[in-house]
C-alpha cells in the first residue's frame, strides 16, 4: 500500500488542540488508520468493508 496523503481526523478529536484522536485515509480497498499525536509511528490498515463494519457496529445502541 502506498501512503495515504488524504488524512482526515475525527469529528470527536476532544478539546485544546484536538490532537487526541486518530485519523484515517482512504484508498481503493483498504482503510489506513493511524494515531495523530505520533502519525509517523506506523499505519493500521484494515480492509474497506471490515471497516465499514466496524463503524456501523459503534453507530448502534447500547442494549446491555
Amino acid at each position: 500500500m502506498t501512503t495515504p496523503d488524504a488524512w482526515k481526523k475525527s469529528s470527536y478529536s476532544g478539546g485544546g488542540e484536538g490532537n487526541a484522536c486518530v485519523e484515517v485515509a482512504s484508498r481503493r480497498t483498504r482503510i489506513a488508520i493511524r494515531d495523530s499525536k505520533a502519525p509517523s509511528q506506523g499505519t493500521l490498515t484494515v480492509p474497506a468493508s471490515a471497516f465499514a463494519a466496524f463503524v456501523d457496529a459503534l453507530k448502534q445502541p447500547d442494549v446491555t
